[in-house]
């Protein structure tokens, strides 16, 4: 921050020599403007003894005109090389005034209207915290900062919520439900933030902040870890089951929170037996889909690429959402090569291939590295997500 300061200074510095400047140069014009008045009065009054001379008789006619010519050229020798004298000027005290005016008023203005705070943000989070509360103290910085920025708010609730701050961290979720509006992972959320902060009581706000959250979208797995909690902490234990079934086939075989939740699903089973009940049947769960790709480039395309470009293999939902199911990132100097796609490359819990009925695999060849903007790009046509044939993809097209 020393150095924004100091660049500050300077900057301040230059435009101070612009307002003085013009003064100091104004008295050096003011020096020559009394020297030659001064030269003017001494012309005149010669003149005048010259004349008065002429009247008593010591002076003839000629002689007063050789003196007047005499003196005119002593006036221009005393005046000559002397600055021409401004017509009108500013009063002095004016752009002195401004001289003190200008940088006090340019930084009251920086400071209420200016960015010093988002610039300090900046450099903190140039380096990582060295703990959590440091991080915390950075986000609500952030967010002091960006009040606009949803993100940030989202952010920040959650890292409330691993400080077992639920109370703040349902201010924050509010917060960006007002600014983002009401998307479904922010009401469950909200759901959560609220149910813990209630001391794990069940409202019918919280119902309803998760009866909207899943309406929107029933796989949102906030909305249905929490019904699960609410329904075995109300001794629900068929319905924890259901809720918690729901949760567990969205995530990825590999995720390391199934296996808590299973061990939840037969902590409810066991209690539900244990009351003469009979937990109902999981529904089958939807084998996990797995596309086997074969991916060259065009032949046209070989002298065209270079062997350090990126190359990004990913499916996509023929219909749904436009990001990547899953994906896998080479270089040109790996191809060709034969990659595999499934669940468990799922950038997000409810984007799985498995998911989707229909999808379509896409290469693209990028020398930024930016998996959405390439130079060059295949595409397949659209195939079932439960393909088992291996498919073969030619990157031979530019990335229009």
């Amino acid at each position: 921050m020393i150095d924004f300061w100091l660049a500050t200074g300077l900057l301040l510095l230059v435009a101070l020599g612009f307002l003085l400047i013009p003064v100091v140069r104004g008295r050096r014009v003011q020096r020559e403007e009394d020297r030659t008045a001064l030269n003017v009065a001494l012309y005149q009054e010669r003149i005048a003894e010259l004349a008065a001379q002429q009247s008593e008789g010591v002076l003839s006619a000629e002689q007063l005109e050789a003196g007047r010519a005499e003196a005119a050229r002593e006036l221009l020798a005393d005046t000559e090389g002397a600055d021409q004298g401004r017509v009108s000027r500013l009063g002095r005290p004016l752009p002195l005034l401004a001289a003190v005016l200008v940088p006090v008023l340019g930084l009251g203005l920086y400071l209420h209207f200016g960015a010093s705070d988002k610039v300090e943000l900046t450099r903190e989070f140039a380096t990582p915290p060295k703990s959590m509360e440091e991080m915390t103290h950075r986000l609500e910085r952030a967010v002091a900062a960006q009040p606009e920025s949803a993100e940030g708010m989202f952010f920040l609730g959650r890292t409330y919520m691993s400080q077992n701050r639920p109370a703040d961290a349902a201010r924050l979720f509010q917060q960006t439900l007002t600014v983002a509006g009401r998307q479904p992972e922010v009401l469950g959320q909200l759901a959560q933030a609220e149910y813990f902060a209630s001391d794990k009581k069940w409202s019918p706000e919280i119902q309803a902040l998760t009866d909207e959250a899943l309406k929107a979208d029933p796989k949102e797995v906030t909305s249905l870890g929490l019904r699960g909690i609410a329904a075995f902490e109300g001794q629900r234990y068929q319905e924890a089951v259901d809720y918690w079934q729901r949760l567990l086939a969205l995530l990825p075989p590999d995720d390391p929170s199934r296996a808590a939740l299973q061990g939840g699903i037969k902590r409810a089973a066991d209690k539900l037996t244990a009351g003469g009940g009979q937990p109902a049947a999981a529904p089958a769960e939807k084998a996990a889909a797995l596309l086997k790709v074969h991916v060259d480039l065009g032949a046209a395309l070989k002298a065209k690429v270079q062997p350090g470009d990126s190359v990004f293999i990913f499916a996509r939902a023929s219909s749904g959402p436009p990001m990547p199911l899953a994906v896998k990132r080479l270089t040109v100097a790996d191809l060709p090569a034969s990659v595999e796609l499934s669940d468990s490359d799922a950038m997000m819990p409810q984007l799985k291939l498995s998911n989707f009925p229909q999808v379509q695999l896409v290469a693209r060849v990028s020398r930024a590295g930016q998996p959405t903007k390439g130079e060059w790009v295949g595409r397949s046509q659209p195939l079932a997500s439960d393909t088992t044939a291996p498919q073969n993809l030619t990157i031979d097209s530019p990335d229009l």
